[in-house]
């Protein structure tokens, strides 16, 4: 059975149009800068370096691996930084433009340091968003319509992925890969224009930093390390993020790897906008589908669904490398990458609500999530050298499965989930219908 709704002391927000307007295009439009080049790295240093400028999977996977550890380590002070920010749009306009000029230095720079210290830049310069993007959410509609408006911000981010992998492929076809550089660089420009559109005073930043009222602004509040040690919930759910991350983040850069052995480079990148934009697309209505139901479904059947499908994902990708069935199976991506993405935020302010630490929660658990994510790199491209790419795929399949079962039998369902203390003005029943947010 669903458990109790959230407080009834939360406040409701009345966002206006230009607020929600401006939170749909920007959440689109940043979509694919707020990752980086992702898994158009690996396509671009082994198709256009290549193993005689000494870059192969296992090389590309250290790469990937230091920008991962150096963006983990940032994520905590990066929530932190969200929680005491009074300005959040100039930061995430300052993270853009940091992200597309440590890429597009890309192209004229070989040596292995310099390629690692740039996309390190990327990554730390990437863990601002996920904070900043989901507390501007919250402190503009309010922990009552949270959980749908999240959905709806995912919605639109994958549907910002799908177009932009879209424009990549057709255009890396004519012009090479290339092409990823020029759409970041007019990616950023149009998402810095999008986060003006969103008006700076419809932001509440004790709603942000998920306050149920603002009270209590000069008592101590926890670190994110010690908010993360002290809630046992989500210390698990933070091993479960890594795990998830851990078993995905090498999947779809290890299919393009293998596309680029099986059809070359000049299709390859091509290829793997397919499975991007495949995966994209399923992703758009499931992030939708997690907002409006997250609260009659309760968070953690839909969880466990995310954990099933990433490992029946990985045991796909071993029964062929025909470029058909590689971007059919990515397509199951879209259902597990898409509950993750909506349902992280909503879980993380559910064990956190009346904390005011929603966002360096987020930072702390985001810190194992990227963990596990920057080990499976290395992880994939070590036994890809070693024992081939059916078995990084099975190894990766198993994780994601035991992930499953630990969530199964250890995670508690957290809507209506009261952190240690108690929050301020008790609960009450939940209600009949699922929170919507407000109409435009």
């Amino acid at each position: 059975m669903v458990p109790d709704s959230p407080p009834a002391s939360a406040p409701e927000r009345q966002p206006s149009r230009a607020a929600l307007r401006g939170l749909d295009m920007l959440n689109f439009t940043l979509a694919d800068v707020r990752d980086g080049l992702g898994p158009y790295l690996a396509i671009y240093l082994l198709a256009v370096r290549g193993p005689e400028q000494g870059w192969n999977e296992a090389t590309i996977g250290l790469v990937m691996t230091i920008a991962g550890i150096a963006g983990l380590i940032a994520q905590t002070p990066a929530g932190a930084f969200i929680d005491r920010s009074r300005n959040k749009r100039a930061i995430v306009i300052a993270a853009a433009v940091a992200v597309t000029l440590s890429c597009l230095v890309l192209p004229w720079i070989s040596e292995f340091f310099l390629v690692a210290a740039t996309q390190s830049v990327s990554a730390i310069a990437g863990a601002i968003f996920p904070p900043a993007l989901a507390g501007i959410t919250l402190g503009i509609v309010g922990p009552k319509y949270f959980a749908k408006q999240i959905g709806r911000n995912e919605g639109f981010n994958h549907a910002g992925n799908a177009v932009s992998a879209m424009l990549a492929g057709g255009l890396a076809y004519l012009f090479g890969p290339i092409v990823v550089f020029w759409l970041m660089g007019i990616l950023a420009a149009l998402s810095i224009a999008a986060m003006l559109t969103v008006p700076a005073s419809e932001i509440d930043d004790d709603l942000a930093r998920g306050l149920d009222q603002a009270e209590d602004q000069g008592s101590e509040q926890p670190s994110g390390l010690s908010l993360l040690l002290r809630n046992r919930h989500l210390m698990l759910f933070a091993g479960l993020c890594a795990a998830f991350h851990l078993a995905n983040a090498a999947m779809l850069p290890s299919v393009g790897q293998l596309l680029t052995k099986v059809v070359g480079k000049d299709y390859a990148t091509s290829l793997i906008a397919i499975c991007i934009v495949a995966a994209q697309l399923v992703m758009v209505p499931i992030a939708v589908m997690v907002g409006r139901k997250a609260d009659s479904f309760g968070r953690k059947p839909i969880f466990l669904a995310a954990f099933g499908f990433l490992a029946l994902r990985g045991v796909l990708y071993t029964f062929s490398d025909n470029p058909f069935w590689l971007v059919a199976v990515q397509c199951l991506d879209g259902i597990g990458a898409g509950i993750f993405g909506a349902l992280f935020p909503i879980i993380v302010a559910d064990l956190t609500r009346g904390t005011g630490r929603f966002n360096v929660a987020q930072g702390a658990v985001a810190t194992a999530q990227g963990l596990g994510a920057s080990f499976s790199a290395t992880l994939a491209g070590v036994i890809i050298v070693g024992a081939g790419y059916s078995a990084a795929f099975l190894v990766l399949a198993s994780i994601a499965a035991a992930g499953f079962v630990v969530y199964l039998l250890f995670m508690p369902e957290t809507y209506g989930y009261e952190p240690k203390g108690g929050t301020k003005g008790g609960t009450q029943s939940r209600p009949t219908t699922p929170a919507a947010v407000p109409a435009e």
